[in-house]
């Protein structure tokens, strides 16, 4: 098959030519672009979140502000703790998928002049860590001794737990037991053990790197460390746990107000947190859809009328020797330089968006893989698409051709 006739029949057609190349191009740039920001919310919807989500529930209070701290958790955890089937109950601040409580900047040193980056703080009470599942892969738990009084929501000085994920990125390549580092002013921290995963309380807020950037901080309950409570019990006890915890806060705390949003299964968190990613990743499916059939609907119409006005030069051709498969190969090749041509023009379209993309949002830089993906993707559809008015184009016999002039 012989280009020069092709890329010369082309040329006769300019306008709506370019129209096809720039609408696959629009179709490549979208296309690459809204599988990459699929592919990014699934990934974050099957985020670890390193505590044992099956067995755990929460129960967050709030209007306790004129309550008595200290007689307010010794209730609350008597009460819970009374439930059947419930195995252990401490008090922390924050759970994975829940309402964030502890998100701060932190210093590598003393004067607060390297900044280490934004971590989410884990205020547990004594049990906490048992209860949540979390797993020490280095170092090691917190002791009695440990658990230290809440001042302006973490300790002043602390032993702490922070994750593989937040090590690596203050301290790349070097143990981390032992180290030290700062939140602005004197609160100091020296890192006793490292948590396999412990996710922050919104992951993907601060972008998908920082997604387990987080810091486990014992403390004792009072003040600053009282009103939410996290329970464990078998998967199969959580509903009927669940329900008793209500009836035990109308109970015990008749004064205060439940949270009827954040009091849920740590289940029922993670689906609440992730439903708008899963809206999100339909929608942008369901406008990749959308967008290719219109693409292949413009290059049937499109190749169509090309065929009907042909129809004299394929008899002329056909008369000469052609065979069906040369008059099929002909308008493949033609749609396959048309799809060329917008595929080169959609990657640099596609980058472009990228990068508006990266600057607006914090998306991550879009991967290069994406583009032959999206281009072997384009080839495909134009070739399907072209292929129904390619076979009528093959049908038109020589005697048609000169009786339709």
């Amino acid at each position: 098959m012989h280009i020069r006739p092709i890329l010369s029949a082309l040329s006769r057609h300019r306008a709506s030519t370019l129209l096809i190349a720039l609408e696959i191009a629009l179709a490549c740039a979208v296309l690459c672009n809204a599988c990459f920001l699929i592919i990014q919310r699934l990934d974050n919807m099957r985020i670890d979140s390193g505590v044992d989500e099956a067995s755990l529930a929460v129960v967050r209070l709030d209007g306790y502000s004129d309550q008595p701290a200290n007689d307010l958790n010794a209730r609350m955890l008597a009460g819970l703790r009374a439930i059947p089937g419930v195995e252990s109950v401490a008090v922390i601040n924050a759970v994975p998928f829940g309402q964030q409580a502890g998100a701060a900047g932190i210093f590598l040193d003393a004067e607060n002049e390297h900044f280490g980056g934004v971590v989410d703080f884990y205020v547990g009470s004594p049990g906490s860590l048992e209860t949540l599942g979390l797993r020490v892969v280095a170092g090691r738990a917190p002791q009695a001794a440990d658990y230290q009084p809440v001042s302006n929501f973490v300790p002043e000085d602390a032993q702490v737990l922070v994750t593989r994920a937040l090590a690596e990125q203050l301290w790349p390549g070097a143990d981390p037991l032992g180290r030290e580092f700062w939140l602005s002013g004197d609160r100091h921290f020296r890192v006793m053990g490292v948590l396999d995963h412990l996710a922050i309380a919104r992951p993907g807020g601060r972008g998908a790197h920082s997604a387990e950037w987080s810091v486990f901080v014992p403390a004792q309950p009072g003040p600053q460390l009282l009103g939410n409570y996290v329970l464990r019990a078998a998967p199969g006890d959580l509903p009927r746990v669940m329900r008793a915890a209500r009836e035990t806060v109308a109970r015990v705390a008749p004064t205060v107000v439940l949270d009827e949003e954040q009091t849920a299964t740590l289940g029922e968190l993670r689906e609440r947190y992730f439903r708008s990613d899963r809206a999100m990743a339909g929608l942008l499916v369901g406008t990749i859809v959308a967008l290719l059939l219109v693409t292949a609907l413009g290059i049937v119409g499109l190749t169509s009328f090309w065929v009907s006005q042909r129809r004299r030069q394929i008899g002329v051709r056909r008369a000469l020797g052609a065979t069906r498969g040369d008059i099929l190969r002909y308008f493949q090749t033609e749609n396959f330089l048309i799809v060329s041509a917008g595929i080169v023009m959609g990657m640099l379209l596609a980058y472009g968006l990228n990068q508006g993309l990266m600057q607006q949002y914090e998306l991550a830089r879009l991967p290069a893989f994406y583009l032959p993906v999206g281009a072997i993707v384009l080839w495909l559809l134009g070739q399907v698409a072209v292929l129904a008015p390619a076979r009528r184009a093959t049908r038109v016999s020589p005697a048609e051709a000169t009786r339709s002039i």
